[in-house]
């Protein structure tokens, strides 16, 4: 009985927090989906189910474009995070002099919004910006060229990269400082050189943190705006501004309620797709150990 009590009262001081959060959180996927499906309108139209908003947003060359820009940008943010994260860890798995500081400078731009960060970038790359001077005075050009707001996204990829490598590096440097150094020792005394530790060894051990990166810098990317709206191209929006532009410009909420679908549903389903790529990868770790 005591213990009846006891979970109860667990269960309720739980609610005032997580409570309020599920509430918050379902209330507002309820009104996006009910939106999306034209049972709730702000608009003062009629109300009424309908997959109307649906076909009018995916046949639309425009959103196609967004889409297909977001995600790739996204993904490519992602992938190059974790890729450029794993070497750095992996020398800050060694004693080095000052390595507080170093770890301190390699996580500043956490602190840094993205909205001022985009900012500096754009000053940086523009056509008479630090690194265009910089390349016509070292003779590298002879005149400056347009770099920013690039056609393919590279700036937008490369400011993902800026904010997410820190945060990277706190999870996969995490899972690569708890491998011991007896087991890489082993490794190295059977002949295995740099690359097969850590194609054999360290990647296979540390999959869990690859995979839990991947996934939250791939969603915080999708949902980016500021970066987008900064660096991006002109010829293309972001699904972000897309849907915000949607909303507050043209006052479709439905057809922007769709895109916020669009957003959550290709989140879970490469959150889905990554996790099915990494199992059986992961398969590995118990032959290792």
């Amino acid at each position: 009985m005591k213990s009846i009590k006891q979970d109860v009262k667990a269960w309720l001081l739980l609610c005032t927090g997580l409570g309020t959060i599920l509430f918050l959180m379902g209330s507002t996927f309820f009104i996006v989906v009910t939106q999306s499906l034209g049972l709730y309108s702000m608009g003062g139209e009629e109300s009424g189910f309908t997959l109307e908003y649906w076909q009018d947003v995916l046949s639309d060359s425009v959103f196609q474009s967004s889409y297909l820009y977001s995600v790739k940008v996204s993904l490519l943010g992602a992938l190059f995070s974790i890729v450029v994260s794993y070497p750095i860890a992996l020398w800050l798995r060694n004693e080095l002099p000052a390595k507080v500081t170093i770890v301190t400078i390699l996580r500043a731009p956490m602190l840094v919004p993205g909205l001022v960060a985009a900012f500096l970038f754009v000053n940086m790359i523009s056509y008479h910006g630090i690194l265009n001077e910089a390349l016509v005075f070292l003779g590298i050009w002879d005149e400056p060229k347009t770099l920013q707001n690039d056609e393919f996204g590279w700036g937008v990829v490369i400011l993902q990269m800026w904010k997410n490598i820190p945060f990277a590096l706190i999870l996969i440097g995490g899972a690569v400082n708890s491998l011991k150094t007896d087991l890489l020792d082993a490794a190295a005394n059977l002949g295995s050189n740099a690359w097969q530790r850590f194609r054999y060894v360290i990647f296979p051990l540390t999959l869990s943190a690859v995979q839990v990166s991947f996934i939250l810098i791939f969603i915080g990317a999708l949902g980016d705006f500021a970066f987008y709206s900064i660096a991006g191209p002109r010829s293309t929006y972001s699904l972000a501004r897309l849907m915000q532009m949607s909303a507050y410009e043209f006052e479709e909420w439905n057809q922007s309620a769709v895109m916020a679908m669009a957003i959550m549903l290709t989140s879970a389903f490469v959150t889905v797709l990554v996790s099915m790529i990494i199992k059986p990868l992961a398969v590995k770790r118990g032959d290792i150990k």
